[in-house]
């Protein structure tokens, strides 16, 4: 398990994975949270809170992964990690690849 004081490195992580997959990446800040674009689109959003990481990937992402992210707090567009619990990064690498799948069939 992650200690929440760890949860810093979990956001570079995500930004490891994402420059892994896009090498070139830009990254802004829009609603108050680190975006990332692809293609002139939003990608992802992420953040740390108090006591989860947050990733926002949007609707079709979270419905096409609705089943491997049932262990997790969802909405709409929003997944919500518990400190506590380990990063998935291997799952979020697929989400990402979906999302950037999806951009370039735009």
């Amino acid at each position: 398990m992650n200690n929440p004081e760890s949860t810093s490195s979990d956001l570079e992580k995500i930004r490891a994975l994402i420059r892994e997959l896009i090498p070139s990446y830009i990254e802004e800040i829009k609603y108050g949270i680190p975006t990332v674009i692809y293609k002139g689109k939003n990608l992802i959003h992420f953040a740390e809170y108090k006591d989860h990481i947050g990733i926002y990937p949007g609707p079709e992402a979270i419905n096409a992964f609705k089943e491997e992210l049932k262990t997790f707090g969802l909405s709409k567009g929003t997944i919500r990690i518990p400190k506590e619990l380990d990063l998935p990064i291997n799952l979020i690498k697929k989400i990402v690849q979906f999302r950037i799948k999806a951009i370039d069939q735009q």
